[in-house]
């Protein structure tokens, strides 16, 4: 049984930091291709940021330089530190493997508010 399990999301205000970790299992981790997607109220699911089994990323253009995304083979999970967070950043995020088969994780809320 496949399972992405998201954490750390939560309320911050605008400029801080979270850290967003996704713990899988029941898939070949170091071998698939992981990425968080993220969508706003009323707005379509779109991709944050990737990273391939070999470590190269890339990233929506509104969080490069804001946003990294990293992963850890040995733990079975991959992370997102976001850095200098706007409003606009709010969003329930989401983990997402493919192995190829597509999986998801159910999500975590981000607010950024004052």
């Amino acid at each position: 049984q496949v399972q992405l399990v998201e954490s750390g999301g939560g309320l911050v205000q605008p400029g801080g930091s979270l850290r967003l970790s996704c713990a899988a299992s029941g898939i070949i981790f170091s071998s698939s291709y992981m990425d968080w997607y993220r969508q706003a109220p009323g707005k379509q699911r779109e991709q944050v940021a990737g990273i391939t089994k070999g470590g190269i990323t890339n990233y929506l253009d509104s969080v490069k330089g804001r946003f990294t995304i990293s992963r850890d083979n040995t733990k079975n999970a991959v992370y997102l530190q976001m850095n200098s967070l706007k409003p606009e950043d709010t969003a329930v995020y989401y983990c997402h493997a493919v192995t190829p088969r597509h999986y998801w994780g159910q999500g975590t809320q981000v607010t950024v508010s004052s």
